[in-house]
């Protein structure tokens, strides 16, 4: 797993300014492997498609996977007789990195991709890309698991697709619906962005690019599709599968050690109104007193349960303490991930520490209320001893609420913006990009 830092926070969603002549607004990339005789058909299809119902100018990218077979020349003739058609090849395989070798060198404003064997059908395309020109989302995927979609495959693979999707949703808490359909689509500035801390370069690559976008905060739109499944595709099932599990406990166990850099990513998002400052009014205040609470509540219930536990073998004092204690820590551990998002292993000693700090004076508060309730009657009940640990542990709570957001977890502060100086606009040179007409012995 990639734990280099990323190269820039995510852009704010805008709406694409019309492009300038000659300058594509979409890049659909058909990366292919040993597929001379389904190449022809497909780009000329789709190219007419495109011709003829899409309103913005586009290209279309062969992307070769160092095949051994006329591959590279059906790819070569395509882009000397199609004008928007391009080739380029590369000499090693793996879908994953076709599409991060093309997608980042693209200089159209949405990068898409779809199978050779044009499973989905083309009219999701439009619908697909659109949210991304307006800016309403950063991400976009076709869909053969919603509901509208109208899918025609066997039940071995209908099978594994869902049970792949349910293991992602319960491993990788994903809320996408379908995650291997070759029909997807990306803004090329939030690609810019998340594709460095992508590492897979086959089939997984997809899922990975579509967890970190969705943990990084961004937003994925889903088009239900019509699919009718190809019975002589390549793709060998087993090896796939196995492949994709090793990809889900890599990223599964990078996320929950927090060895990538996610939290780096904050974005300008759009004119939301949860998202504007607002004088006077401490910024999360609500989402983060809700989180508490419900922390809150566990951690209550968890130290009851220690508690009781505890009193069978250690006096009252002794087994307030060590509940208390450990109970603390779970408390520090989930409200900074869950209540304040801090993310990753930076400062975790240091708040534990300060949690600790605030533990002490919840031991002082639970204690007193126990010296109290002992200075009052020698011998009182199980029940009233919970009852006035009740009592302690909220007053505890609402201090602890108050110095975790204003110690050891405050909202940092911006700093502020230092004068620039008048400087003359610097003329940027052209990024030199693949000419449209690449032919395979010019990539070589």
């Amino acid at each position: 797993m990639r734990t280099d830092s990323s190269p820039g926070s995510l852009p704010a969603r805008e709406h694409l300014p019309a492009a300038a002549a000659g300058t594509p607004v979409l890049d659909v990339v058909v990366p292919v492997y040993n597929e001379e005789r389904d190449l022809g058909p497909c780009v000329r299809r789709l190219h007419e498609h495109l011709t003829r119902t899409f309103p913005y100018a586009f290209r279309i990218t062969v992307a070769d996977n160092a095949s051994t077979d006329g591959t590279p020349h059906v790819a070569a003739r395509l882009a000397a007789d199609l004008g928007a058609v391009r080739s380029v090849r590369l000499e090693q395989k793996g879908r994953g990195r076709a599409l991060r070798t093309v997608w980042s060198a693209s200089d159209a404003p949405v990068l898409a991709y779809m199978d050779v064997d044009l499973s989905t059908d083309l009219n999701a395309l439009l619908p697909l890309v659109a949210p991304l020109i307006s800016g309403h989302s950063d991400l976009a995927i076709g869909s053969r698991l919603a509901r509208s979609s109208r899918v025609v495959r066997g039940a071995k693979r209908e099978f594994i697709s869902r049970t792949y999707n349910l293991i992602l949703r319960g491993s990788l808490q994903a809320r996408f619906s379908d995650a291997q359909c070759g029909f997807k689509a990306i803004r090329r500035d939030v690609a810019q962005v998340l594709l460095p801390l992508v590492e897979d370069t086959g089939w997984f690559f997809d899922t990975e690019m579509l967890v970190l976008a969705e943990r990084a905060g961004c937003r994925i739109h889903e088009v239900p599709v019509d699919w009718v499944d190809d019975p002589d595709s390549t793709v060998h099932i087993v090896r796939t599968a196995t492949e994709d599990l090793k990809g889900v406990w890599r990223v599964g166990k990078a996320l929950a050690t927090g060895s990538l850099p996610l939290d780096r990513l904050a974005r300008p998002f759009g004119d939301d109104p949860r998202d504007r400052d607002l004088t006077g009014v401490p910024q999360g205040l609500a989402r983060q007193l809700v989180g508490f609470c419900v922390v809150g509540a566990l951690s209550t219930l968890f130290y009851l349960l220690l508690y009781s536990g505890f009193r069978h073998f250690a006096g009252s004092q002794l087994a307030n303490a060590l509940a208390l204690l450990v109970s603390a820590v779970a408390n520090t551990a989930a409200n900074r991930r869950l209540t304040f998002g801090v993310r990753g292993r930076g400062g975790a000693v240091r708040h534990q520490a300060q949690g600790l700090v605030v533990f002490g004076i919840g031991l002082v508060l639970t204690s007193g209320s126990l010296a109290a309730l002992s200075a009052a009657t020698t011998d009182p009940d199980h029940s009233t001893e919970l009852a006035v640990l009740i009592a302690a542990n909220l007053a505890a709570t609402v201090l602890r609420f108050l110095l975790f957001r204003a110690w050891v977890f405050p909202d940092p502060q911006p700093a502020a913006p230092s004068p620039e100086p008048h400087l003359p606009e610097p003329h940027l040179p052209e990024p030199h990009l693949p000419d449209p007409q690449r032919t395979w012995s010019d990539a070589r």
